[in-house]
């Protein structure tokens, strides 16, 4: 008798994160994320209503944040250099208190979404390594 072993998530979400992305889902439609490398806003996850932002060829899609029913999910975004990076890590979505980015769609709400990590596994590195992400390339809509 064979298990087969199932990849890990790249991404998830902490509870506050799903609860944040529903009420702004509510508010605002589709939603997408894109996991900033750097510059004005540092290395933050940042928000948009589906179609604001344009991701690019070599964006690698990380993974969906699943929603409750009806809303759609989330799909969350890494700029391809920053995905070599950071491809042994598994993204923790979070939310903490204070001014984030001011482009990003929570910063009304007094609080930011914030990047945790955690590093994967040897053998869920290898089972990562067997299914390769999709890019903005390859995607779709």
């Amino acid at each position: 008798m064979t298990t087969e072993q199932i990849a890990p998530d790249r991404v998830v979400a902490t509870d506050a994160a799903v609860q944040l992305l529903t009420k702004l889902s509510e508010l605002h439609g589709g939603l997408m994320i894109h996991q900033s490398g750097g510059c004005c806003d540092g290395s933050a996850p940042m928000c948009y209503p589906v179609g604001e932002y344009r991701v690019g060829q070599r964006d690698v899609l990380v993974g969906e944040i699943e929603l409750p029913e009806p809303i759609p999910a989330v799909r969350v975004w890494i700029n391809g250099d920053q995905f070599e990076l950071w491809k042994h890590t598994q993204l923790i979505l979070d939310v903490v208190k204070g001014r984030g980015a001011g482009f990003s769609l929570e910063a009304p709400e007094g609080v930011r979404f914030l990047s945790r990590a955690r590093a994967f596994t040897e053998e869920e590195n290898q089972l990562l390594a067997a299914s390769p992400p999709l890019t903005g390339a390859t995607a779709g809509p």
